[in-house]
């Protein structure tokens, strides 16, 4: 029997933090044995925010695809590559691009939200169409399931009416998606105010060294009316409580216990968070210290991928100008 397919994947605009691993890549870890699996490094999207410094991409994506492969990502079962040297998703991007209102795009609710971020006021028409560019990856590949944080959720709703609609138009070629939202759909920043996020500086990332995830968590906002240890706490405000939700999860019950009956302090409280994550982070630091000096098999890996990504792509694409009736060559 077929195997169902996966497509997901990252903009390479810099390190992957704890809020990717929870929200989109644990899923991606435990499913590629099940699924087939496509990993896109979105370096075209990345473009959208990022045009004026392309000269950074290289870097990025070489840093994205040690996290990938450090949190468990196996290229000999999955299959990674850069989303700008595979040529059909362009082509089924533009074609996508024909039957999508403009309207649909800048009411797209991430789109608003990012492009206020970056102060977009007059957006630019790569920016305003990278929805349809992530429909056109995940209908390239013909997947079933999406493994998306939270935030990803408009997109995926936009790539299914898309894809209904052109296999009204034309043939029934391309697969509906559906996404799959990881256990902790958004994680909490450190500053406890907005969702983890390298712009803001509230991260902890997959490549934190001990000492450096021990500051990070040690800078997290706590319960505000907690002066003194045997203080009642409120853990439920508590941004270390959240990640001890997630972290610490056999504790948790008694973590919450002991901060309202005033048993437990916030220095403690925080030294057992940073022994959670760095107990979890520890197997990826020795997989990542395996491959961090060996950038040419790193290249290698993506070049494969890449290559077998082409091949997929150009079945799919085939398919399309067929069901378009645009496949002049073959229709003589």
């Amino acid at each position: 029997m077929t195997r169902k397919i996966i497509l997901t994947g990252d903009r390479p605009t810099g390190k992957l933090h704890l809020g990717h691993y929870v929200g989109s890549l644990l899923n991606r870890v435990k499913l590629q044995r099940e699924y087939d699996t496509y990993i896109i490094i979105a370096d075209v999207q990345a473009l959208t925010t990022n045009f004026d410094r392309p000269e950074n991409l290289k870097e990025d994506i070489l840093n994205i695809t040690l996290d990938y492969l450090a949190a468990g990502l196996d290229p000999n079962i999955c299959t990674i590559f850069i989303q700008s040297h595979v040529p059909a998703i362009h082509e089924l991007a533009m074609y996508l691009g024909l039957i999508v209102p403009v309207n649909v795009l800048r009411h797209n609710p991430t789109i608003k939200t990012e492009a206020a971020q970056h102060g977009f006021k007059d957006m630019p028409y790569g920016f305003l169409g990278y929805p349809v560019s992530q429909t056109a990856d995940i209908c390239a590949f013909k997947a079933h399931l999406v493994p998306v944080g939270e935030d990803q959720i408009p997109h995926i709703e936009l790539t299914r009416k898309i894809v209904r609609r052109f296999n009204s138009l034309y043939a029934p070629v391309l697969v509906e998606p559906e996404a799959l939202i990881g256990d902790v759909p958004r994680l909490t920043g450190l500053d406890g105010t907005a969702k983890m996020s390298k712009s803001l500086n509230n991260a902890i990332y997959l490549s934190d060294p001990p000492e450096v995830v021990k500051q990070r968590v040690w800078n997290a906002v706590t319960d505000p009316q907690r002066i003194r240890k045997t203080d009642i706490g409120h853990p439920d405000v508590c941004s270390v409580f959240t990640y001890h939700k997630v972290f610490t999860k056999d504790e948790v019950q008694s973590i919450r216990e002991e901060c309202e009956g005033g048993k437990i302090g916030c220095v403690d409280c925080k030294l057992k968070l940073t022994a959670s994550i760095n107990n979890l982070l520890e197997p990826m630091r020795a997989r990542r210290a395996k491959l961090e000096n060996r950038p040419d098999l790193i290249w290698d890996i993506l070049h494969d991928g890449t290559a077998k990504a082409r091949e997929v792509t150009e079945r799919t694409i085939e398919e399309v100008r067929e069901a378009m009736k645009i496949n002049y060559f073959q229709a003589r």
